[in-house]
């Protein structure tokens, strides 16, 4: 190997890990019940009203979201212009297999391994899933990350 070929010696993080968390869109781009990043927090846009301002000022957009894993409501007020971060969000469905004691779910993926790192959702949806798995129910739970956070927003029982 010469010098010259040391120069092109890449190394490529595999897709996962050069994923990135978001990415940028310009204000006005964005649109009612799509995703945004506000306040460092994945959100969805629930109301946008975008305001003409002034002879040279520019048009704002208001945007009124909720956290996607808290549901809390937060706002934002930029120049029409501007760019703003968006997260990518995925959904992922898997098979319960187990809950144990500390509140985990233990999850099989498609490709028949397992993934035990999401915690079971807190408040009623928690309950009724943990009621359905006592009562031998075959369940289907939906993950949905983003931003390097992962929360169980749902479940349904699986197909027979």
């Amino acid at each position: 190997m010469s010098a010259a070929d040391h120069d092109n010696d890449h190394t490529f993080e595999s897709a996962d890990a050069g994923a990135s968390l978001t990415y940028p869109m310009q204000c006005s781009a964005l649109r009612k019940n799509g995703h945004v990043v506000i306040k460092g927090r994945p959100c969805k846009i629930i109301e946008m009203t975008t305001s003409k301002t002034g002879k040279h000022g520019h048009a704002k957009v208001h945007l009124v979201a909720t956290d996607i894993f808290t549901n809390k409501k937060l706002e934002d007020l930029s120049p029409s212009t501007h760019n703003m971060n968006v997260p990518n969000v995925t959904r992922m469905d898997y098979n319960l297999i187990d809950i144990d004691e500390d509140g985990f779910l233990s999850l099989m993926t498609a490709e028949g391994g397992t993934k035990e790192d999401v915690k079971l959702p807190e408040g009623e949806l928690g309950e009724k899933l943990q009621e359905d798995f006592d009562e031998g129910k075959d369940l289907m739970v939906s993950v949905v990350s983003a931003m390097g956070e992962e929360h169980c927003l749902a479940y349904k029982e699986a197909p027979k």
